[in-house]
């Protein structure tokens, strides 16, 4: 129950803190001149988004098998991505959307999922000897 209750509280704070930063007035974010690094940042966010709403979700739906769990993981970071681009556009006035950004949260995404499953069969493995 406390793990749970952890995992919850660290998913929704990660969500908070990347829903800010997404929206934060970008003439007040220190900018770092490394070509596409925002990229990188964004893939980061959506990997520890997706990492932590599954082990949420993992310790909340015990009976579930990890492959639901991780396809509502992975598609809620999906859809969430573009919900913030969609604000970015339609909500500030130093944002807009950027199709990249969307391609960069589905790579932090994806490389979440296929590192649970990797850690998975490993951790399966490693009983087995």
């Amino acid at each position: 129950m406390v793990r749970r209750t952890i995992f919850l509280y660290s998913a929704i704070f990660w969500t908070g803190i990347i829903l800010f930063l997404s929206l934060e007035n970008a003439n007040e974010i220190k900018q770092i001149e490394i070509p596409n690094f925002d990229k990188l940042i964004h893939a980061v966010f959506h990997f520890v988004f997706t990492t932590l709403w599954f082990l949420y979700l993992k310790k909340k739906l015990v009976t579930i098998t990890n492959f639901p769990l991780l396809s509502f993981a992975l598609m809620g970071s999906f859809f969430f991505g573009i919900a913030i681009e969609l604000m970015q556009q339609y909500f500030t006035t130093t944002r807009s959307a950027d199709v990249l950004d969307v391609l960069a949260n589905l790579f932090g995404a994806s490389l979440a999922v296929i590192s649970i499953i990797l850690l998975n069969n490993y951790n399966r493995f490693i009983d087995k000897i």
